[in-house]
């Protein structure tokens, strides 16, 4: 099986100097890096070579790596049904760069590109509906972006005295409450709150042996 996947990773580099950069076969997938500029000259190959013909796009998303110049990795997965075979493409860009839409090598594409620049604020040229498909159209960001705060920037909500949905800035009710995750059956190794208004509980107390109702006689114990 990794042979195999590394003779075709072998074979997509050779057959498209310049735009394949390089190849790496791990956990038994193979995964090709390719320049953003040659995204359709690539996908073509892998749908239309005969040692490829991987004619199913599966998915087309991004990671974000906001230390490095080029923040981004576009990452498009295909498969191929007769050879079953998957394959992963990655494409390194940056926040101002857009990269070629595959909306006329893969018509499924379309969905998967508007999620992409929706969540993660990557540009796709030649895309024919390129807006956001998951936030809202007022939604300001990206929210799958690694410096994207966790709260938003803003919250929506009813006005009942204009009678519609608006937009407010984030305010948070409360703090931050910071959470411990000890054992409850181990207890915690601080008071809780309350506890201090807890009285002791008094030793408990031997309880008087009762006599027999008839004679007035104390129980005697019976061994066994």
């Amino acid at each position: 099986m990794l042979d195999m996947l590394d003779r075709l990773g072998a074979t997509i580099q050779t057959a498209l100097p310049g735009a394949v950069t390089g190849y790496a076969v791990a956990n038994e997938e193979l995964t090709v890096t390719a320049n953003a500029a040659s995204i359709v000259k690539v996908a073509t190959f892998l749908r239309d070579d005969p040692a490829c013909q991987f004619i199913c796009i599966i998915d087309v998303t991004a990671v974000d790596f906001p230390a490095r110049e080029q923040r981004f990795d576009v990452v498009y997965h295909f498969m191929s049904p007769r050879l079953n075979q998957r394959i992963r493409v990655k494409c390194p860009t940056d926040e101002v760069t857009p990269v070629p839409s595959l909306i006329d090598v893969f018509r499924g594409a379309d969905w998967f590109e508007r999620e992409t620049y929706d969540l993660y604020g990557v540009l796709f040229t030649g895309h024919p509906d390129m807006r956001r498909i998951l936030t809202d159209y007022g939604f300001e960001g990206h929210p799958l972006r690694k410096d994207f705060p966790l709260t938003g920037f803003v919250e929506v909500r009813y006005d009942d005295e204009q009678k519609r949905v608006v937009y407010d800035k984030v305010r948070l009710a409360q703090e931050f409450r910071s959470f411990d995750f000890l054992s409850p059956w181990e207890g915690t190794d601080y008071p809780l709150p309350g506890d201090e208004k807890a009285a002791p509980t008094p030793p408990s107390q031997p309880q008087p042996t009762q006599g027999n109702k008839l004679t007035g006689e104390p129980d005697k114990k019976v061994s066994p």
